[in-house]
């Protein structure tokens, strides 16, 4: 009997220096990152545009074709994408992550008031 072959659906890194984007692709699990994909089913852009959005391509029909196997597994950065798209819930690293910058942009905040208040000196 032969043995099934575990898949991957993983993000390949594309692109040049500081201009990556990635191919959202399926290929064997136990394989590098670079070599030979069974197939591309989507783009991503992590680089925001002129209009500060991230763009991502993804063939739905493709992903729910290779999705439906049941001998594929998806990596970390394609679970938390696929859950920005809406096709899984969000992933609990991105609450995580957006709980931290909320706190990291509040404590700016706090400490751009306070360098803002002692600069107001009352003159007498």
């Amino acid at each position: 009997m032969p043995r099934r072959t575990l898949l991957a659906i993983r993000l390949t890194l594309h692109g040049c220096a500081n201009r990556p984007f990635y191919h959202l692709v399926v290929m064997h699990a136990y394989k590098g990152r670079d070599n030979r994909v069974i197939e591309q089913i989507g783009s991503f852009d992590p680089l925001p545009n002129y209009k500060n959005e991230k763009l991502v391509g993804i063939s739905f029909d493709r992903f729910n074709y290779w999705y439906s196997h049941g001998n594929v597994i998806l990596t970390r950065p394609v679970e938390k994408l696929m859950g920005l798209c809406g096709y899984f819930p969000l992933h609990p690293m991105t609450y995580i992550k957006a709980n931290r910058n909320r706190a990291k942009a509040k404590l700016e905040a706090e400490k751009r008031e306070n360098v803002e208040s002692s600069e107001e000196v009352p003159v007498s």
